[in-house]
């Protein structure tokens, strides 16, 4: 696996902060009492092949060449459920339950950015309340 440590912590398997949600391995994650979502080489670039098809429409409409802007999204976990972060909201928004998760980072990943986008675009998202609600026009 890509990216075997970070920050003193030892990755055993992709699985690991997903079974182990209680254990805090790095000095880092002691001292601020959490898991550090990004656990793999947050620098390895998106394996095009591997592209949801809803992210290859989706950069088809938008007439791009690639997901530049969402490379440094990544699956994270937020009290050991898989989650990804939202910047734009400051938090992170959890997977349901109910989405299969594949054993490689690549595809974790993949999906992770297709919620996302999906997420930012759904009527649930905060920013389109704050739009309605400031929207002059």
């Amino acid at each position: 696996m890509a990216g075997t440590q970070y920050r003193g912590s030892e990755i055993k398997d992709v699985n690991q902060f997903l079974d182990d949600a209680a254990g805090l391995d790095s000095d880092r994650e002691k001292e601020i009492g959490q898991h550090i979502g990004y656990r793999y080489d947050v620098n390895l670039v998106p394996d095009y092949n591997r592209v949801t098809p809803f992210l290859a429409k989706y950069m088809e409409v938008m007439g791009w060449d690639d997901l530049n802007w969402l490379e440094d999204i990544h699956m994270g976990y937020e009290d050991g459920n898989p989650a990804v972060f939202d910047r734009n909201i400051n938090g992170w928004v959890r997977v349901p339950a109910s989405i299969e998760l594949p054993d490689n980072q690549q595809d974790r990943d993949m999906i992770a950015r297709e919620l996302l986008v999906k997420f930012q675009m759904s009527e649930r998202h905060p920013l389109v309340a704050l739009r309605k609600a400031y929207m002059k026009f």
